[in-house]
C-alpha cells in the first residue's frame, strides 16, 4: 500500500476530535490545578511560613497529591477527562515518574520499581542536566565578556 493511500484510509477511519471542547477542558483543568497550588501556597504563607519555603512546600504537596492520586487510580480518570490539562509540569511529571514504578511493582523493588521509575523521567533529567550545564557555560562566558 502506498503512503498516500494509507494516509487517506487512516483519515477516513479517524474520529474527528472536538478541538474546542478539548481545549476548554484542558484550560479549565490545568487552571484548577494551578488554583489548588496557589491555595496551598497562600495557606502556607498564612501559617507564617516564609515565601520561598511556602513555594517549596507547595511543590512537594502537589507532587505528593499527584503520586497519591496515581497510586489510587484517580489521576488516570482525571487525565481522561482533562486531557492535556493534567500536564501542568509538576503534576504531570509526578504522574509520569510514579506510573511506570507502580505498574512494575510486581517485578520487585530493584528490577521493577527501581528500573522502571526512570523510563519516562530519565530523558527529562538527562536533557535538563545537559541544558543547565550549557546555559551555565553560556552565562559564565557572557559574564566574563561583559563585566569588563
Amino acid at each position: 500500500m502506498k503512503k498516500q493511500t494509507y494516509k487517506d484510509y487512516a483519515q477516513s477511519k479517524a474520529t474527528p476530535s472536538p478541538l474546542f471542547k478539548n481545549m476548554l477542558k484542558a484550560f479549565l483543568s490545568g487552571g484548577t490545578i494551578c488554583v489548588i497550588g496557589q491555595a496551598f501556597s497562600d495557606l502556607y504563607r498564612t501559617l507564617g511560613i516564609a515565601e520561598k519555603t511556602a513555594w517549596a512546600l507547595t511543590g512537594v504537596t502537589l507532587i505528593f497529591l499527584a503520586v497519591l492520586l496515581t497510586g489510587l487510580g484517580v489521576f488516570d480518570k482525571i487525565a481522561d477527562f482533562a486531557g492535556a490539562g493534567t500536564l501542568v509540569p509538576i503534576t504531570g511529571f509526578a504522574n509520569a515518574m510514579s506510573s511506570p514504578a507502580i505498574d512494575a511493582k510486581s517485578e520487585g523493588f530493584v528490577l521493577g520499581v527501581g528500573a522502571k521509575v526512570f523510563t519516562v523521567a530519565g530523558p527529562v533529567i538527562l536533557y535538563g542536566t545537559v541544558a543547565s550545564v550549557l546555559y551555565g557555560i553560556i552565562y559564565w562566558g557572557c559574564k566574563i565578556l561583559f563585566e569588563k
